[in-house]
């Protein structure tokens, strides 16, 4: 008897457990889908933005980070490559790539490569933010002479600069109509062009951005013939671009060299320990080790940024 009352009772428990647990994911389904149509109603009348975004994490270390002078550099440089990443975001996931190279490291080859693979780490993830910075320039380099066009042909119109800048904003795609939506923003708030296009070309520097921006700022100073002037920078801009897809092209070859050379001493030490195991552990038991290892990862480093800067041309 006392068996099948507990049976009993544990049956009844789990088929009160289920229940609750479908009422409680019904009632959530059905507040989100409250939810979403009071932001969707809301951002129809114009009272909230169309993306509200995502839910961001570490709140809490990124409102810290943004009062440091790093953090300040860091909100600039991600800025600039357009991810949809916070400092605080970026500073844990780095963070945790150092701590997890730093194991693997440790692990696989021999302590004393933790720290290095953990300064490895670092400088990744700031090659990172760096070519995806140098990406998004390049792609908004490409999109000038569409740029450009645009204004031109919208000053021609008779619009005012401030109304071809929204318009070429609108019809340009990324990262071009989001660099322009930003410098309108800013000018409907009541920033000034010389101030909103300065900001513009720090976010990304590129002579063919700061001869465009200092075109649009002497016009609008001095109200010069900016059509004419917009219309001879767009063939210009046109050349330079077919140029520099030529130097890339003639230069690729030279740029998979330098990234060779730190995977070919990275892949002889793993070679040296697959061979004969604990070898690399005895080679940096000693100070001379340690010194001969570093030494050589200096090299390497000094060949790649070598190798980087004879292979680079300003056009």
């Amino acid at each position: 008897m006392e068996l099948d009352t507990l049976v009993t009772l544990t049956t009844g428990i789990t088929l009160l457990t289920c229940v609750l647990f479908v009422v409680g994911l019904h009632s959530y389904a059905a507040g989100r889908a409250q939810r979403a149509a009071l932001v969707e109603r809301l951002a129809s009348a114009g009272q909230l933005p169309a993306a509200m975004g995502r839910r961001r994490r570490f709140r809490n270390l990124d409102r810290r980070l943004r009062r440091t002078k790093v953090g300040k550099d860091l909100e600039l440089r991600l800025a600039a490559t357009g991810l949809d990443v916070t400092p605080g975001e970026f500073f844990a996931y780095m963070l945790g790539t150092v701590a997890g190279l730093w194991l693997i490291g440790q692990a696989t080859l021999a302590p004393f490569f933790g720290p290095l693979a953990g300064a490895l780490g670092i400088w990744v993830a700031i090659q990172f933010l760096n070519w995806q910075r140098q990406k998004r320039i390049e792609k908004f380099i490409n999109q000038l002479p569409e740029l450009a066009r645009i204004l031109a042909n919208a000053t021609h119109a008779g619009l005012a600069l401030r109304t071809a800048i929204g318009m070429a904003a609108e019809e340009l795609e990324a990262p071009a109509g989001e660099e322009l939506a930003k410098v309108a923003n800013q000018l409907a708030v009541g920033a000034s062009m010389d101030d909103a296009l300065g900001e513009l070309a720090e976010r990304l520097p590129s002579r063919e951005l700061v001869v465009l921006v200092t075109t649009l700022v002497l016009s609008n100073r001095a109200g010069g013939q900016v059509v004419t002037a917009l219309r001879n920078l767009t063939e210009t801009l046109e050349e330079r671009k077919e140029t520099r897809r030529e130097i890339r092209t003639q230069l690729s070859q030279v740029t998979m060299t330098s990234y060779a050379v730190p995977v070919l001493g990275v892949g002889s030490l793993l070679l040296m320990d697959g061979v004969r195991e604990g070898a690399l552990e005895r080679m940096t038991g000693s100070p001379a080790g340690q010194g001969a290892v570093i030494v050589a990862f200096a090299l390497y480093a000094i060949g790649f940024v070598m190798i980087r800067r004879l292979s680079r041309i300003d056009v």
